[in-house]
């Protein structure tokens, strides 16, 4: 492979022509960095205590219990599939809301359709909103709601309609400029334009973050069952992990999670790919 150059021009007039780009030097030494850190960070730990000779074999013994001797012990396959349904309901929920409301902010955070003062004020607030990791808005939901389900679908809600408004919002910034000016030279008002521009050359891209975020909250959903007690297959995982430490339920419950994931995918995928190939390539 051959090095990359770069042209550069001198002061003087004259063109110097360099090895290596910038960009790359730059990813080079943040790389080189990272790598320090992380050797730093081992360097670190604390090892009191630490038998290596000890722990290797048991986490060895542990995993294999985990992920060749599967079983479930201490709940039965149907209400596991109702759990893992539980997960599914907490993550459509909070999806479906989310993607409504946040395709309205969307509007007003979108430079080329709303006033600049609106668009900063929006864009600033969900980046605030998704500044928080969702666990703690589930927390703090908690704080008023109780904990349940009710936290979890709340504080999901609020980090997916923050992610949404900018996945949103940018892609309705990318419609073309040509198409809207026609449509206000012919004296189409703001509402025309979000139906009759915006909209059909948005919608695969709209479909394709939403189906993206459903896929997001599933995962967070099972975790929210431990954190939140939002029950679900995440509830149970809990259990079986810090209370029954039952290895092989976990085991069990972490492959139904990871089938549940990969067929989630597969489906949006083939929906995507058939109804909307534009948002499949995406």
């Amino acid at each position: 492979m051959e090095a990359s150059t770069y042209i550069k021009r001198t002061a003087d007039g004259r063109i110097s022509i360099k090895s290596g780009s910038p960009s790359e030097k730059l990813i080079a030494w943040t790389i080189a960095a990272l790598a320090a850190l992380t050797v730093l960070a081992f360097l670190f730990f604390d090892y009191t205590g630490l038998d290596l000779a000890k722990a290797i074999p048991e986490t060895i013994y542990n995993l294999k219990t985990m992920f060749l001797e599967p079983a479930l012990t201490h709940f039965t396959w149907g209400e596991a599939f109702y759990q893992v349904g539980i997960t599914l309901g907490l993550a459509f929920l909070s999806t479906i809301l989310g993607a409504g409301i946040a395709f309205f902010l969307a509007l007003m955070a979108a430079t080329n359709l709303s006033k600049a003062w609106v668009s900063k004020s929006v864009r600033i607030v969900v980046a605030f909103i998704r500044a928080v990791p969702t666990v703690l808005w589930v927390l703090i939901f908690a704080i008023a709601a109780g904990l349940g389900s009710e936290a979890a679908v709340l504080g999901m809600l609020f980090h997916s309609i923050a992610y949404l408004v900018k996945a949103f919002s940018e892609a309705f910034e990318e419609v073309d400029k040509g198409i809207i000016e026609a449509l206000r030279a012919t004296g189409a008002n703001w509402w025309h334009i979000v139906v009759h521009a915006v909209l059909p050359s948005t919608f695969t891209y709209l479909l394709s973050w939403t189906f993206l975020r459903f896929e997001i909250n599933f995962s967070v959903a099972v975790a929210m069952g431990a954190a939140a007690g939002a029950g679900g297959i995440g509830f149970e995982l809990f259990m079986a992990s810090g209370f029954y430490f039952d290895l092989r339920e976990v085991g069990m419950i972490t492959y139904m999670i990871l089938i549940f994931a990969i067929v989630l995918e597969i489906i949006s995928t083939r929906l995507k790919g058939r109804y909307f190939p534009a948002a499949a390539k995406n």
